[in-house]
């Protein structure tokens, strides 16, 4: 069955959308919950990354818990859990 895109939820920018000269692609379906696939490729090769970490948040709960310890030790954007597990 064939919805239009006006009948879904979600942001429409990410069904075809290229951002930063990517293509990228939003899916929500069943079964999906927290889920990501990042596919790179060129002609006759592909490069697929894929991460299911289950119905819920539990996967999630460690970095959250030291992300919210280590905020007012910091200056700055910090980008990736590395510079709070492994202090330079």
């Amino acid at each position: 069955m064939e919805v239009p895109i006006e009948q879904t939820f979600g942001f429409k920018d990410t069904r075809g959308a290229t951002i930063a000269g990517s293509q990228v692609h939003s899916v929500r379906l069943p079964g999906f919950i927290i889920a990501f696939e990042t596919i790179f490729g060129l002609p006759d090769e592909r490069l697929t990354i894929r991460h299911d970490a289950g119905s819920g948040a539990a996967p999630y709960v460690a970095g959250t818990l030291l992300a919210a310890r280590k905020v007012m030790e910091l200056t700055g954007l910090t980008r990736g859990m590395d510079r709070l597990i492994f202090p330079a």
